[in-house]
């Protein structure tokens, strides 16, 4: 008599995890830093891909509080991505819109199938992550990478105020 054991929500999760991790991906890790100022507010966020001629090739991200009745005003002053894209926007930005952070490190994984990597050309581009903070200051920073991935490969960038590091990892 054979017998089936239940799936648990932990076994299926191993197992998802377990074959999702050999899927071609870009996976970005960024850290906010824990700063130790008077009135603090967590970072409004920007990260996109960037072509050679500073265009705009995909949307990654766009962190900030929806609840705030300014918050158009604060994701104006994330500069470079308003000018490059942000402008032409709908807020919230359906499928990147999300809440700020706190101080942590957080990690996105973006399967290179699916919107917005599958569309993405051949060729170099960058990784662009940008914070800006209410009472606080502004930071923009870029990690190179080639597209498609070949393979294995990572790239680093180290902020000094609003952004602790940023991490490309690129699995084949």
């Amino acid at each position: 008599m054979s017998r089936t054991l239940p799936v648990t929500a932990c076994t299926a999760a191993l197992l998802l995890c377990a074959g999702y991790a050999s899927a071609k991906d870009l996976t970005v890790t960024l850290e906010l830093p824990r700063l130790n100022v008077a009135e603090y507010h967590r970072p409004y966020l920007a990260i996109w891909v960037e072509r050679g001629d500073q265009s705009v090739a995909a949307n990654l991200a766009l962190w900030y509080e929806i609840k705030n009745k300014n918050h158009e005003k604060w994701v104006a002053d994330l500069r470079q991505w308003w000018r490059r894209s942000g402008r032409d926007q709908t807020l919230p930005v359906d499928g990147i819109t999300g809440a700020t952070r706190p101080a942590g490190q957080y990690q996105l994984v973006y399967a290179a199938d699916k919107a917005p990597l599958a569309t993405l050309a051949p060729g170099r581009y960058q990784l662009v992550v940008e914070a800006v903070r209410e009472v606080g200051g502004r930071e923009v920073l870029k990690v190179p990478f080639e597209w498609p991935v070949t393979a294995a490969a990572t790239a680093t960038a180290k902020g000094s105020t609003e952004l602790a590091a940023v991490k490309v990892d690129l699995n084949p």
